[in-house]
């Protein structure tokens, strides 16, 4: 009996590693919990085309919005697990847990790791009529007006948001947040003046840079970023110590099998060293292309987490 149950192991195994040989053979699609247009869909789609031009098959970008990523995330936990529904996560599926009292799925446990697509930075940009040309400018008008400056984000625990919240927590001033849906209705709320900063990443604002419309004051990076090399550091700039730099990665629902795994992370980097990618991503604003193996990025996320968790406390911020 032993011996036949080892021979079925060994015969399932053999048959799982060939279909992921074969793996993909129809469309994928790669969930992305926020809206069309941001740093979070941009870099989905850069790295999904890439993908569809090695496999001969479409990897379809569906977008999912709201519920501070919640909404996208909890229909990719409950996705099949074979492969042909994968997650674009970001900081916030990390900052959830320990923000938001209810929700339908555990991100590290309900998801299996792929790889770490990113990191990238976060720049503070306000509107060019804003009467601020440098951080040091904007935290005067901040104390002088205690609570009446905002800022925007694309939602509750996004990286819009903590790095708000960094920045108030360091530099000792009390800006308002306001959360949106997304960050680039945020941004246009902040060209139309009705908010006085936000910090979006730097991919999602170069065109309203590029065009004047919005100024950067600085990036939340620990150095300057390669697309806006003009623009300090948030830390030199004048708030000493500020860091905060989000990521982006790719993941599967729990129970995918290895195999699919294992082809899928050996594609996802070999997508990312391609020249034209690497290129491309550098151009939006990405300044640390990775392509790390699920396990660096398993132990990625638990070290992530808990950095937010200690944030969320010394913030003051309360589960929803």
């Amino acid at each position: 009996m032993w011996l036949r149950l080892a021979l079925l192991l060994v015969s399932a195994l053999a048959a799982a590693t060939v279909g992921a040989q074969n793996f993909p053979t129809r469309p994928v699609r790669n969930i992305v919990p926020y809206a069309a247009g941001g740093a979070v869909d941009t870099v989905a789609r850069t790295v999904s085309s890439k993908l569809s031009d090695m496999w001969g098959q479409t990897v379809v970008i569906e977008n999912r919005p709201g519920g501070a990523a919640n909404i996208g995330t909890d229909l990719a936990a409950r996705a099949a697990p074979d492969g042909y529904t994968l997650l674009m996560g970001t900081t916030a599926n990390g900052v959830n847990l320990h923000l938001m009292s209810k929700m339908s799925h555990n991100f590290i446990r309900d998801f299996t790791p792929i790889s770490l697509v990113d990191t990238f930075y976060n720049i503070l940009v306000v509107n060019s009529e804003l009467p601020a040309k440098s951080v040091k400018e904007l935290l005067a008008l901040a104390r002088a007006k205690p609570g009446q400056l905002n800022y925007g984000s694309a939602g509750v625990a996004s990286s819009n948001h903590f790095s708000g919240e960094l920045f108030n927590l360091l530099a000792g001033v009390k800006i308002q947040h306001v959360p949106y849906k997304d960050a680039g209705v945020a941004l246009s709320d902040l060209i139309g003046g009705r908010l006085d900063m936000v910090f979006p990443s730097v991919a999602g604002s170069l065109a309203h840079l590029q065009s004047g419309r919005l100024r950067g004051l600085g990036v939340t990076g620990p150095r300057r970023s390669a697309a806006v090399p003009q623009v300090p550091t948030i830390a030199e700039a004048g708030v000493p110590g500020y860091e905060l730099t989000p990521w982006h990665a790719l993941l599967a629902p729990a129970g995918t099998p290895k195999p699919i795994i294992t082809k899928l992370h050996a594609d996802v980097v070999k997508a990312l060293a391609a020249p034209d990618i690497r290129t491309k991503l550098v151009s939006q604003g990405i300044d640390n292309i990775v392509g790390s193996t699920p396990d660096e990025l398993a132990q990625f996320i638990k070290v992530e987490t808990a950095k937010y968790e200690k944030l969320v406390t010394a913030a003051g911020l309360k589960k929803e």
